[in-house]
């Protein structure tokens, strides 16, 4: 509906321009429009008479009088009126907004979906844990963010990979095959002094009695040798407990992509060299650097150590080359919040090779409180020190897990509490959210139980709904395409999982105050017309954040 409103304001001042009532001729690239925080002001407002009115060397509301004599007779307007210095309202005609029903009804899965990102080609890498350990509720909100942001790009016209980042190479591997080697020891009865660095937790033991039963002792095995089958053998087990704690989540990746591999293909020499080529890196102190400082960085970022050795940012620099020489267009990391100082020196890396730093965009993960009736809560058993993700959908589930994550900003903290994702009443938003797709689906069985079809698109008078809920509830309906739009182009899963609550709102206040199924038949088809618009909606949606949309509760 705001695209029609753009294009009948556009093509009114094409025809001033033509017809000499404005004379600049400047057409904005987007005619804006916004949705005013009054609904007495109308559907939507315009600034645009403000913008033309330098060009045109006019007071704003001469400007606006003619664009709204060009606009009076449009079919889609009931009434246009100017505002303060220039604003341009407009309120729309309730046929326009009745036939968002009709348009749901009749696209179904497809409605809400757009082609925004022409094709773009974008790899959103996001969890990539170290796979020394199970994963913790904060990867968990890394996985659900960056999931459910795949899932809005695609359904906004982009091409998405989602890919998770093996790190199983470096010193923390290494020191996981240590710790697990360790305590293969202590089970043949050896006493051992446990290294402070290592990994202590209770899943090690796990790992050491597995490798026990499968390669034995390792006994006179050259100590160096054992960590490594140790490490190996520790990587391919944590690995699998991810892969399967991410499933219990719904969460699926395209590519897994090894660290170690960028060693063995000699990727990270060979990107390397292609920065030395451009002029881009330096030694100094028998160290070679890289000029992050040329393009905005603090300071200047070691790649190769004195002795030899790569650093991290050494294999990240080669990784997010790659990626690029892999054809994606722009890339989106999801980082955990303890990585921001990472960004400037990433993005300077692109900068250097002629990328637009924004073709790397970072998203911040900021931590999760766990709360047990409102009080912080450790539940950790068999973690050590954290609480792992299995731990948190085994009590409360995998749609309380996932809504609860995008119910904020992912650059803000998140209370998440146990009890509160359990209940089964509207104090959960979760459970309110399913709950209102579960009563449309319970309004259709008594519909049928009644010798009632459930009305197709086309089929119904929707002048029917007269009541101010229900021109409410179509506006709400127009307004989900533009949700996920507005979640792909500013990496806003969330804004999803807002709308979704908004909706449920507006859907159960219109219930508990009208009944669906009247004794006037024309009423009772127009009505189950608009519920069952509200159905399909709150299925992409829920869908589309990868939860579940119950028919019954």
């Amino acid at each position: 509906m705001k695209e029609q409103l753009r294009l009948a304001i556009r093509t009114a001042l094409e025809q001033c321009f033509a017809d000499g009532r404005l004379t600049s001729g400047l057409l904005p690239d987007e005619v804006q429009l916004e949705v005013p925080k009054n609904p007495e002001h109308g559907d939507f407002a315009t600034n645009l008479a403000m913008t033309l009115a330098k060009p045109e060397r006019r007071a704003p509301r001469q400007i606006a009088e003619v664009l709204t004599a060009a606009l009076r007779d449009h079919p889609l307007c009931e009434k246009i009126d100017i505002a303060g210095p220039g604003f341009i309202n407009f309120r729309l005609r309730s046929s326009c907004w009745y036939e968002v029903i009709d348009q749901v009804l009749r696209q179904g899965q497809d409605y809400g979906r757009g082609n925004v990102g022409n094709g773009t080609k974008i790899q959103v890498e996001f969890v990539s844990a170290n796979p020394t350990g199970p994963l913790h509720i904060g990867h968990g909100r890394g996985a659900v963010v960056g999931d459910a942001l795949a899932a809005v790009l695609q359904a906004a016209g982009y091409e998405v990979q989602r890919e998770y980042y093996v790190n199983d190479a470096g010193n923390q591997v290494q020191t996981l095959g240590r710790s697990i080697l360790l305590r293969l020891r202590e089970l043949q009865g050896e006493k051992i002094a446990f290294p402070e660095d290592g990994y202590q937790a209770p899943y090690v033991v796990d790992l050491a009695e597995k490798l026990s039963a499968e390669l034995g002792t390792l006994g006179g095995v050259p100590e160096a040798e054992a960590i490594d089958t140790c490490a190996r053998f520790g990587v391919k087990e944590v690995l699998k407990w991810i892969a399967a704690d991410l499933q219990a989540f719904g969460i699926q990746f395209d590519n897994w992509y090894s660290e170690k591999s960028l060693y063995d293909r000699d990727m990270v020499e060979q990107e390397l060299a292609k920065l030395k080529e451009k002029n881009l890196s330096f030694e100094k102190d028998d160290a070679l650097w890289l000029k992050t400082t040329e393009f905005g960085d603090d300071k200047d970022r070691v790649l190769i150590k004195s002795d030899g050795s790569y650093t991290y940012f050494a294999s990240d620099v080669a990784y997010h080359m790659e990626k690029f020489d892999r054809g994606f267009d722009r890339v989106i990391d999801v980082w955990g919040a303890d990585h921001h100082g990472y960004i400037p020196r990433m993005k300077a890396m692109l900068a250097g090779l002629g990328h637009p730093p924004e073709d790397l965009e970072v998203l911040l993960i900021q931590m999760v409180n766990l709360l047990r009736d409102g009080k912080p809560y450790i539940m950790g058993k068999r973690s050590g020190n954290f609480i792992t993700l299995r731990e948190v959908i085994d009590e409360v589930g995998s749609d309380a897990c996932r809504f609860f994550f995008l119910m904020r900003r992912c650059d803000s903290q998140l209370d998440f509490d146990l009890e509160l994702a359990k209940q089964q009443n509207s104090d959960n938003p979760v459970y309110y959210v399913q709950y209102a797709h579960a009563r449309v689906c319970s309004i259709n069985r008594n519909a049928q139980e009644a010798g009632i079809d459930i009305p197709t698109a086309g089929k119904t008078d929707l002048s029917r709904l007269e009541l101010e809920e229900e021109l409410a509830l179509a506006k709400q309906l127009a307004r989900y395409p533009e949700a996920i739009i507005g979640a792909a182009l500013y990496y806003e899963p969330h804004r999803v999982i807002f709308y979704l609550q908004d909706l449920a709102a507006q859907f159960h206040s219109y219930y508990n105050r009208h009944r669906v199924l009247v004794d006037d038949s024309e009423t009772t088809l127009a009505r189950l017309s608009l519920v069952n618009a509200v159905r399909v909606v709150l299925a992409n949606a829920l869908t589309l954040m990868g939860l579940s949309a119950p028919e019954q509760m």
